[in-house]
C-alpha cells in the first residue's frame, strides 16, 4: 500500500512548456551547420525525447558537436517558448495543498532553470534537477531521487508526471508512480502502451490524485 502522495516531480518539455517548435527549429539549424545539407532527422530524435541531448546524439549516431549550437539556438528563441494552459493554475494549487514539487528534466539544470524563470514558474519549485547534475540522467532513477531527497521524501510519497516513455521508466525505476501527460506533443500509443499507473489528458487532473496533505515542510526554493 503506497503512502498518501506529498510530492510531484514534473518533466518539463510537453509537461510544463509548449517547446516543441523551439526544439524543432534549433534541431535543424543545429544540423545544418554540423552536418549540412540534407533532411535532419527530427522525428526520430523526438522519439527519445526526455533523455539527455549528447545520449540522443550517441543513440542516433549522430555528431556530440551538435550540442552547442542546438543549446546557443535554444537560449535564442526561448522567448517564444510558451506555458501550456492550466499549468501555473495547477502548480500554484498543488502548492496550496501542501505538495512539494520539482522538475526532473532532460535539460541542463541552468537551461531549465533559465527557462522556467523567464515563463514565471521557477519560484514554485523546491529544487530543479537536470540531466548533467546526476551520474546518469534518465530513464535511470538519478535525477528523480535527487528530486526527492530534496523534499525529503520516500518514493513511496511520490508522483512523476512525464510525457515520454523514458520518463515513466526513470519513474519506475525510483519507485515513485508513473503518470503519463497527453497534452504536449507526446505519443500518446506508445505512452499508453508502457502502461503508466495514471494518465492525464488535461493538467488539472493530477488534482484528482493528490489530495490535500496532512502535515508537510519545506526546504529551499527555485534553485
Amino acid at each position: 500500500m503506497r503512502a498518501a502522495p506529498r510530492g510531484v516531480v514534473f518533466d518539463l518539455d510537453g509537461v510544463l512548456v509548449d517547446s516543441f517548435a523551439v526544439m524543432r527549429e534549433a534541431f535543424h539549424l543545429a544540423y545544418a551547420e554540423v552536418v549540412g545539407p540534407g533532411e535532419p532527422p527530427f522525428e526520430e530524435y523526438n522519439r527519445h525525447l526526455g533523455r539527455y541531448f549528447p545520449d540522443i546524439m550517441r543513440i542516433m549516431g549522430l555528431p556530440l558537436e551538435m550540442e552547442g549550437p542546438f543549446v546557443r539556438e535554444s537560449y535564442r528563441l526561448a522567448h517564444r517558448v510558451t506555458v501550456f494552459p492550466g499549468v501555473p493554475e495547477l502548480l500554484r494549487e498543488l502548492r496550496a495543498r501542501g505538495y512539494g514539487l520539482t522538475v526532473a528534466t532532460g535539460k541542463s539544470g541552468p537551461r531549465a532553470r533559465s527557462l522556467l524563470d523567464a515563463v514565471g514558474l521557477l519560484g514554485l519549485f523546491e529544487i530543479v534537477v537536470g540531466s548533467d547534475e546526476v551520474e546518469r540522467p534518465k530513464p535511470a532513477p538519478d535525477i528523480v531521487l535527487a528530486g526527492l531527497a530534496a523534499l525529503a521524501l520516500d518514493p513511496g510519497e511520490a508522483l512523476m508526471v512525464g510525457d515520454a516513455v523514458t520518463d515513466l521508466a526513470s519513474a519506475r525505476a525510483a519507485g515513485v508512480t508513473a503518470v503519463a501527460a497527453l497534452w504536449g506533443e507526446s505519443e500518446v500509443a506508445a505512452l499508453l502502451a508502457a502502461e503508466p499507473d495514471a494518465v492525464l489528458r488535461a493538467p488539472a487532473d493530477l488534482l484528482e490524485l493528490c489530495p490535500p496533505v496532512a502535515s508537510f515542510h519545506r526546504v529551499g526554493r527555485g534553485r
